[in-house]
Formats: structure tokens, sequence, C-alpha cells
């Protein structure tokens, strides 16, 4: 939880914001893929690309 705290914080101090969609993104698209491996869910996510 520190390196949100930390990335929070060097994004607040730096004016950094544009990195934020990335950033969620990134972690959309990661989490597309852990639930994709070999879950029940597989299926429906294909049918979304």
């Amino acid at each position: 939880m520190s390196f949100f705290s930390e990335l929070w914080a060097f994004m607040r101090v730096r004016k950094k914001f544009w990195l934020l969609p990335i950033l969620i993104m990134m972690v959309l698209m990661g989490g597309l893929i852990v639930l994709t491996q070999g879950s029940t869910v597989a299926p429906f996510i294909y049918t979304l690309f």
C-alpha cells in the first residue's frame, strides 16, 4: 500500500495527473489477463472483444 501512496504523492507534487488514466488502464488489462487464465469467466470476457 505504501507504493500507491508514494505514487500518488509523486503525481500530486509533480503535477503528473496524466499518468492516472494510463495506470488505471494497465490495472484493468492486467485484471482481465488474470481472469482469463483458465477460469470460467473467460468465455464471457472473450465476447467483449
